[in-house]
């Protein structure tokens, strides 16, 4: 698909620019300006095709929906609805918050909330276009595991009681609400919808690229393997460690990922780094400790935490 335009950036760094292919520079320079054009195109894309198709429901009737289910399979739908919400951690807070206030579950708002910045639609097409379908499927999979399961455990140990937010009664039951558009009519509102999330995330992806780039071109792949290759069996536990205190997106996270691999960082240690801090970061607990008590959110800390980790080491024990 970037076939050509892999061959324009060569030109461009090597031929216009006269540039050493081997020089650390030259290195860090084609790696920025053929990853930010690839990871844009690729959020274009993808973001608009899932944006048409979410044109034909509305949150309104997912929680309406959810309301209505038994738990497990709440969780499930729950975790399933976070692959298309867009969402970092802490965008998916307000609409936590409104499943909370529709008397949701309680479990089944936790697996919303772990899958919402884990697996939405902009991860996972990036993955794709880095790692191919398969490392996707199975990044997939995992995900909603952690996701439905996290949400479950937090459900069963029955801690509404340290909700802070004063849940009001429902008035009344939510009705779907019927979306009638045509056919442009989608489009034109899966387009706005489309530049509206990439005006918020582009910086992301080109402040993840330039640090990429750097790496790229510059850290040592030894260096990468000492700490963090096949050989530490603590790397998954440190990856995910070093993630919590940072915060962005997958969009931000995806490109250090692939050059973390690429210095011989394993793939299953890059995404636990990637899925904490996507999924689990400072500022959502500070935002959180508004609305639950202290143990509420390092429960949901430790179980999405430990879940992380296995997957880190599942990847890794599957790859090698």
């Amino acid at each position: 698909m970037f076939y050509y335009w892999e061959k324009l950036v060569d030109y461009l760094v090597y031929s216009l620019l006269q540039l050493d292919k081997t020089s650390h520079l030259a290195q860090a320079i084609h790696f920025f300006i053929f990853d930010v054009i690839k990871i844009w195109v690729l959020l274009l894309l993808i973001i608009f095709v899932v944006s048409y198709l979410r044109t034909h429901f509305n949150t309104e009737y997912v929680r309406a929906y959810l309301q209505g289910k038994s738990q497990f399979t709440g969780n499930i739908l729950a975790s399933l609805f976070g692959i298309i919400t867009p969402f970092c951690s802490c965008s998916a807070i307000p609409l936590f918050l409104g499943f909370i206030q529709a008397r949701i579950p309680i479990g089944v708002t936790f697996s919303f909330l772990i899958s919402s910045p884990m697996n939405n639609e902009i991860a996972i097409a990036l993955l794709f276009g880095l790692f191919g379908w398969k490392i996707t499927a199975v990044y997939i999979g995992f995900g909603l595991l952690v996701a439905i399961f996290g949400g479950y455990f937090i459900g069963k140990m029955k801690c509404e009681k340290y909700i802070l937010l004063d849940v009001k009664p429902m008035e009344g039951e939510l009705n779907e609400v019927k979306i009638k558009l045509n056919v442009q009519q989608r489009a034109k509102e899966a387009w706005n919808y489309t530049c509206d999330i990439f005006q918020k995330i582009y910086i992301y992806v080109l402040i993840g690229v330039g640090i990429g780039a750097f790496i790229h071109g510059y850290i040592p792949a030894d260096f990468i393997a000492q700490y963090a290759g096949a050989d530490n069996p603590f790397a998954v536990l440190i990856a995910v460690l070093m993630g919590i205190p940072m915060y962005s997106n997958a969009a931000g996270m995806m490109p250090l990922v692939e050059v973390l691999t690429e210095k011989g960082m394993l793939l299953g240690t890059a995404l636990s780094f990637m899925m904490a801090v996507t999924a689990l970061s400072l500022p959502e607990a500070m935002i959180l400790k508004r609305i639950l008590h202290v143990k509420l959110i390092g429960i949901f800390f430790g179980i999405v935490g430990l879940g992380i980790i296995m997957i880190g080491y599942v990847f890794n024990f599957i790859l090698t």
